[in-house]
């Protein structure tokens, strides 16, 4: 099932997907352009915690001419960078370099701690795609992203749906691509992750409490470009869906 988070007709609710409709709580079918999407996370499900991978596709890494990491390569995001499909996302003034990272984003649906592997999927709440937008401006070290690089309000949308675990049959083998403009300008798999889903479960598991509705990002593969004012990027993901963003 594919779940939304709207705002419709001043109120914020849950709403699921039904041939090509929004079908809210109440009963009611109303179309995707008469509401304001909002992340999808229901109010049991906002993140204390978003972790965010770096360099987790060998093929990013490349492209910056970087070494892959030997071990997860994590920053630690706010839930105020959380914005939703359809909306906008500000470029500073004055950036030269600000680029889109299309990404699978993993929600956790109940405590975790000291996870095995083998049981890591059973943790999951479910999936959504995610646009982390990056200022290459302000980047000090790709290995460590500052503040300012990841952590803007606003500069991350998820969405449009969150679609449960258990309607992703390998969460592990989902092509990813984006386009601007409506032009292809990344595509790739989730099975070319360096540290795929149970592994990041068990190894942030192992070390600290994931609650649910934390977030997990998991990184992006290469193909990124810059993006300028009045620009249109859509990320989408195999099975999840297509986030729109527009950049302001």
């Amino acid at each position: 099932m594919k779940h939304a988070r709207i705002i419709h007709e001043g109120m914020a609710q849950h709403a699921i997907e039904h041939d090509g409709q929004l079908l809210l709580d109440g009963g009611r079918l109303v179309p995707f352009d008469a509401v304001t999407w909002l992340p999808p996370l229901a109010d049991t499900q906002q993140p204390r915690t978003i972790l965010a991978l770096g360099l987790n596709y060998a093929d990013h890494a490349k492209e910056l001419a970087f070494k892959a990491p030997d071990e997860p390569l994590v920053f630690l995001k706010s839930p105020s960078t959380l914005n939703g499909h359809l909306q906008k996302t500000r470029r500073p003034a004055g950036v030269e370099f600000m680029h889109y990272e299309c990404e699978l984003a993993v929600i956790i649906g109940k405590q975790a701690r000291r996870v095995k592997r083998d049981d890591a999927y059973d943790f999951v709440a479910g999936y959504t795609v995610a646009n982390d937008y990056a200022v290459r401006d302000y980047l000090e070290n790709w290995y460590r992203p500052n503040l300012r690089v990841k952590n803007r309000d606003g500069a991350t949308p998820i969405g449009p749906w969150l679609v449960d675990a258990g309607d992703i049959r390998d969460p592990m083998a989902l092509g990813l691509s984006t386009t601007v403009n409506g032009k292809v300008t990344q595509s790739g798999s989730t099975k070319d992750m360096i540290f795929d889903v149970p592994f990041l479960i068990e190894y942030f598991s192992g070390f600290m409490t994931l609650r649910p509705g934390d977030l997990i990002l998991t990184g992006t593969p290469d193909g990124v470009v810059d993006c300028r004012p009045g620009d249109v990027v859509v990320t989408e993901i195999e099975g999840i869906g297509a986030l729109m963003n527009t950049i302001e």
